[in-house]
């Protein structure tokens, strides 16, 4: 997003949705062969049943490692079987087609197939399929260090700005090349100073894709509130504050500067002492000001379930397509009250959402218009579909 923000779309709004997903041999999986109609789909069954491994293979249709961010091989169902497969056909604003990934055999890497053609592009990827989720993991996302919460603001940028995953992994790349560097003591003043000025380059560009999307996220959670709580969100570190004030030409001059001024402390850390990287993402209840991390967990759970709907909501305001939505175990720490008001928000935001849980009690304000799969041991033991649906 190193431009500005498309301009708001007028409606219709399409939804990005997977109507038949076939994968292989992945974690507990053998086969599965699925047709889904539209509406929510609801994943029950017992802990270790499957439910996460098969949002998770929806995950890796998307750019990046999936929700669980496994490498390749981690994702076989057997050490000694074939390696893993998902394919699925979907259809959105770019009408229907096929997306498939997969691991090579005897590789560490994965391949993935458009309509059965390689596929490199990852911008390409990316604007074809957006995917949000919420992990179990991710319960603590408001406490935790920043790390996470980077990550998390990345994925969101990436499903507004196809380009931002390879700009941001271009940065990590060059912050890397320069610690070797110092590290060896290769301090040769115009190598490192150009090195310097490409890091800041595409810091800057980083840092302020960031803002925009945290800006227009508290903009369109004020403008247009949801059943679900929402977020006031603002971005911590020094890149973001000298882009309040001065232009990106010269934030990243001011950068590259403090690079070349910290390098004999950056020799020692082995990392950066300045840059996008040490940023933080600060969030807040908007309703009583009171930061996210202070929450009850079950409050923490609603918000941030409610950040991720305003930004589907935002993408098919901007790009006239809501995402996929895979929500995993998420009425964890949800009162009653707040599950309704979830099934409410699904309904109201119209994307395909999956969700799962061990108990189908959990999910009754869904009763007769999801889809619900029982799971048992990587199978689908039961398949209750909405009465309009067909198989």
């Amino acid at each position: 997003m190193g431009q500005a923000l498309p301009e708001i779309r007028p409606a219709p709004v399409a939804a990005l949705a997977v109507e038949r997903l076939r994968l292989r041999d992945l974690r507990n999986w053998a086969r599965l062969d699925l047709a889904v109609p539209a509406g929510p789909v609801v994943l029950v069954g017992p802990n270790g049943a499957g439910k996460t491994n098969l949002l998770e293979a929806l995950s890796l249709l998307a750019p990046g490692r999936g929700l669980r961010r496994a490498a390749p091989s981690e994702l076989d169902r057997r050490p000694d079987g074939g390696p893993w497969a998902v394919a699925a056909r979907l259809a959105g604003r770019h009408g229907v087609f096929e997306m498939a990934v997969g691991r090579e055999p005897g590789a560490e890497r994965r391949t993935v197939l458009l309509d059965g053609r390689p596929l490199k592009d990852r911008g390409r990827r990316a604007e074809l399929v957006a995917m949000l989720w919420s992990t179990p993991a991710q319960d603590r996302l408001f406490q935790e260090g920043p790390a996470e919460r980077r990550r998390f603001l990345d994925r969101l940028t990436l499903t507004l700005d196809p380009d931002h995953a390879a700009q941001v992994a271009t940065y990590e790349r060059l912050l890397r090349d320069r610690a070797v560097l110092l590290r060896d003591g290769r301090r040769d003043p115009a190598w490192l100073a150009a090195l310097e000025a490409r890091i800041a380059a595409v810091g800057v560009a980083v840092a302020a894709a960031r803002r925009q999307l945290v800006a227009a996220l508290t903009e369109a959670g004020a403008a247009e509130p949801g059943p679900m709580p929402g977020v006031r969100l603002a971005l911590e570190g020094e890149v973001e504050r000298w882009l309040e004030d001065e232009p990106a030409a010269r934030v990243e001059e001011r950068l590259a500067a403090a690079l070349a001024a910290s390098r004999e402390l950056d020799a020692v850390s082995g990392g950066a002492a300045h840059g996008p990287h040490r940023s933080d993402l600060l969030v807040r209840d908007a309703a009583s000001g009171e930061p996210a991390a202070a929450c009850s967990t079950g409050r923490q759970k609603a918000l941030l379930v409610g950040l991720l709907l305003t930004h589907a909501r935002l993408r098919g305001a901007l790009l006239g397509e809501l995402p996929i939505l895979l929500l995993d175990e998420v009425t964890a720490h949800m009162d009653v009250r707040r599950r309704a008001a979830l099934a409410r928000a699904l309904e109201e935001l119209g994307a395909q959402a999956w969700l799962s849980g061990t108990d189908r009690g959990l999910f009754a304000a869904l009763d007769g218009r999801a889809t619900f799969l029982e799971i048992d041991n990587g199978t689908i033991v039961g398949d209750e579909r909405p009465s309009h649906a067909a198989r």
